[in-house]
């Protein structure tokens, strides 16, 4: 035989054999199969990116809940299988809000704004532009506080127009008026995360050319007419919760958030380009949503008994772990009766070079080391394993209610949060694996028989920050209130030395109020390792102060 040809003979045989030893079962053919679909669709541009409270999260949802009922899993939300919850974002202008000079009406938004700690009113009032008379209207020209701070790195103007607002109004102003005729930018604009106390007066903001037009002649009287109509902004999010009723004591919950990014609207989108682009979300996180759904599938029939198991796809996670937070907090079981929870989040990037698998939350309990083994020779992957019950997916919320957790993550990549995270990038082989490996820890677990054993771990921040100090809390995403709730403090770190406890509002840190999370990322941002201030914090209705160091 040509030596040519019976080379080519072997390695074809080679190839054969070796394709053979790797063929998948048909029940994983059948789980690939599905996960391509679930994916697929989740992640298809008719969803728009599966922002919380549009159609595209609405079009989600119905999807899980479908194939909840098709699975034949008990419905376990408030209504049915949707447990739906409210997300406050801030304030808005309301459409109420006008202002007219002369008989000439300004358009709110573009011509001006009130600021959002403007109490809702109505002014008719004919000032002086240059006179600052005692019940009347004031106008204040921005230019000469501007230039004397151009070159002040410290210098806050939307503070200093809060406190001269306030000053203004015990001296009479019935209504602070700004406008800034120079060339110097003031980048005054309406923050509807400012959640500052409500001054007794409006303040508004004048744009240049509004001013330029009304404003030139600074001996003028004008006939002002003014409302101010600020309200809350709000939308609703959906949670999707199905349930397995084996009639045991005990209770595991599966969890996946099936919300993203929608066009980037909410600030969060890796994208910097200012494009209005689709943030697909395949694998974040439409992966871990598939494999909640498979999951589902595996367990409804599985012969593990000794636990129910509740399957819970999150929306609002994006935001700041709303869904999960919410659901922690108003549970459609016993929580008490929770076992363990395990979180999915970004499950479909399993990198077939390096093979690693993340698995957070690993002391969260000792008796995850009994399951968990990160020398097994035979895994199709290699586990990197974290401590921390806590960090930036919902898991956070179950530690944080002193449950067990397991956090599944193949990793971080490129496309994280920008519109190029799309279904053709999933490795729905590596994603099998993860689904295969969490099953059989499930399936471990139940063989025991027992309750899981809480432990206290280390805690990491909720979102990244590249910020040289940390008061070491776990902030809560969803207050809505004036100032920064503590969902939970490490010990050891500044804020617990302090003797900040769960639950407590920082309202101050040294001179800097802190009356939002936004403020309070400013203010950290003031200070550096080794610096001491002070720091002011409620405690139900009582303030009360005290010294730290970072």
């Amino acid at each position: 035989m040509n030596p040519m040809r019976t080379k080519i003979l072997f390695l074809f045989l080679f190839l054969v054999v070796a394709a053979s030893a790797q063929k998948l079962k048909k029940a994983d053919q059948t789980i690939i199969a599905n996960l391509k679909g679930h994916i697929s669709y989740l992640a298809d541009d008719k969803l728009e990116g599966r922002r919380t409270g549009t159609n595209g999260e609405k079009l989600a949802m119905e999807y899980i809940s479908g194939q909840f009922k098709a699975i034949g899993l008990l419905p376990k939300g408030t209504s049915q299988y949707y447990q739906p919850f409210e997300i406050n974002e801030g304030k808005q202008i309301n459409p109420a809000t006008y202002f007219t000079i002369n008989n000439n009406t300004l358009e709110a938004g573009k011509d001006f704004f009130p600021f959002p700690f403007s109490p809702n009113t109505k002014i008719e009032a004919s000032p002086a532009i240059a006179v600052q008379e005692a019940d009347m209207p004031w106008f204040v020209d921005l230019s000469e506080i501007l230039e004397e701070n151009k070159n002040n790195p410290h210098f806050d103007l939307n503070e200093y127009v809060r406190n001269n607002s306030r000053k203004a109004a015990d001296r009479g102003a019935t209504a602070i008026i700004l406008y800034n005729p120079s060339t110097l930018e003031d980048n005054l604009e309406f923050n509807g995360k400012d959640k500052s106390e409500l001054l007794s007066v409006p303040v508004i903001y004048i744009s240049k050319e509004a001013a330029k037009k009304y404003f030139g002649d600074k001996t003028a009287t004008l006939d002002i007419k003014l409302k101010t109509d600020i309200g809350e902004k709000k939308r609703t999010g959906t949670n999707v919760a199905g349930y397995v009723d084996n009639g045991a004591a005990t209770t595991v919950i599966l969890g996946a958030h099936f919300d993203h990014l929608g066009y980037g609207e909410d600030g969060n989108s890796m994208l910097r380009t200012g494009e209005k682009l689709i943030h697909n979300g395949a694998d974040d996180n439409a992966s871990g949503t598939a494999a909640l759904i498979e999951l589902a599938k595996i367990l409804k029939v599985s012969k593990a008994k000794h636990n129910n198991y509740l399957f819970i796809a999150f929306s609002g996670e994006e935001l700041g772990l709303f869904g999960s937070k919410y659901f922690t907090e108003h549970p459609t079981i016993d929580i008490s009766s929770v076992n363990y929870m395990i979180n999915m989040d970004m499950v479909g990037r399993l990198n077939d070079s390096t093979k690693v698998l993340s698995v957070g939350g690993f002391g969260t309990s000792p008796q995850w080391a009994e399951v968990i083994n990160t020398q097994e020779k035979r895994l199709p992957f290699v586990i990197k394993i974290d401590s921390s019950g806590t960090g930036p997916s919902d898991h956070t919320s179950f530690y944080l209610k002193n449950i067990p957790v397991l956090f599944f993550f193949t990793g971080q990549h490129k496309d994280y949060h920008r519109p190029t995270d799309d279904a053709d990038k999933i490795n729905y082989t590596g994603e099998l694996r993860v689904i295969n490996y969490i099953d059989k820890v499930i399936t471990t677990l139940n063989k025991q028989d027992q309750k899981m054993a809480f432990l206290k771990t280390r805690e990491t921040l909720n979102r990244s920050t590249a910020f040289k100090v940390t008061l070491g809390i776990m902030p809560d995403y969803t207050y809505d209130g004036s100032g920064v709730r503590a969902d939970g403090v490490t010990e050891g770190r500044p804020a617990a030395k302090a003797g900040i406890k769960t639950g407590d509002v920082i309202v101050q840190l040294g001179d800097y109020p802190v009356n939002s999370l936004d403020t309070y990322m400013q203010v950290l941002g003031k200070f550096n390792k080794g610096d001491k201030t002070k720091v002011k914090f409620k405690r139900g209705n009582e303030v009360l102060e005290s010294a730290i160091e970072f």
